[in-house]
């Protein structure tokens, strides 16, 4: 009998430790009317319409959905609107986003349209806080820390709905210490199975598991939706945090996400109500 009530206290021990690193944040204000829109990922984009342009944005605007986007820090300090450092599958040319400027950004072409690369401002421009954003920091080496600022500086008066995610938790973690307020997001995948680079496995089960979330403390944490079922995002779903869906491919992932209560972030299709 005492060996039994030994394990089921170690066992409990371990449960609470578990639930300490995993456990985003509750009750941010903001995330409320983030809540009751739908995003779609990288602007609403197609044919002629390239991922990540002024044109998609503009479009997802004007059909009423939220903009999910992505931000680099380039080398003059602006920030650039790309989903890729490598810039050889939208644009067709070599280089790096994090090597350009702000100027060089107009002399690339977006899949061949007339559409160049967008800086944030002009983004910021284009909306005008009519819609809200979800912005994800896409960090080069150690530059998180600049690239959180840099995004936090370039938001500062902006009137619009918007709140801020990344697969790095040390952009997190910066939100987290330096702007406390802003909606923060935790990203991740099931890098067990899915592409990690060269991430070593103790760091690919870290991350799969949300085991650093203890440092960063998400308002949502936005995970790969085909993998919904990992079991931390589920004890965050149990402990009432917001959980955001990347990225929906289907009017049926729609619908169960929508049931579930998560955020959608969507691709590929138009959402039917």
């Amino acid at each position: 009998m005492k060996i039994v009530l030994l394990l089921l206290g170690a066992f409990v021990l371990l449960a609470l430790v578990y639930l300490f690193l995993i456990a985003g944040r509750r009750g941010n204000p903001g995330l409320k009317a983030l809540r009751s829109w739908e995003y779609a990922h990288r602007g609403l984009h197609g044919e002629g319409v390239p991922e990540n342009s002024l044109a998609a944005f503009r479009a997802a605007a004007e059909a009423g959905y939220g903009i999910e986007l992505d931000l680099h820090l380039l080398r003059d300090g602006s920030l650039g609107v790309m989903h890729d450092s490598v810039l050889k599958r939208t644009t067709g040319r070599e280089g790096r986003m994090e090597e350009l400027t702000a100027a060089d950004l107009k002399s690339y072409s977006l899949g061949g349209t007339a559409e160049t690369i967008p800086e944030f401002r002009e983004v910021l421009k284009l909306l005008g806080g009519s819609v809200p954003m979800v912005i994800e920091l896409k960090t080069d080496g150690d530059n998180f820390n600049r690239l959180a600022e840099t995004a936090c500086r370039a938001l500062e008066g902006y009137e619009g709905l918007y709140c801020i995610e990344s697969f790095d938790p040390r952009c997190i973690r910066w939100l987290k210490k330096n702007r406390p307020r802003i909606v923060r997001g935790q990203l991740s995948d099931n890098f067990l199975r899915e592409e990690s680079g060269k991430a070593s496995l103790p760091l690919r089960f870290v991350v799969t598991f949300l085991l650093s979330d203890c440092l960063t403390r998400p308002d949502f944490i936005a995970y790969h939706f085909p993998y919904r079922g990992n079991l931390s995002v589920r004890a965050n779903g149990m402990l009432g945090v917001q959980r955001v869906g990347w990225t929906i491919r289907s009017q049926q992932e729609l619908d169960i996400a929508r049931k579930k209560g998560w955020i959608p972030i969507f691709e590929g299709f138009t959402p039917k109500p």
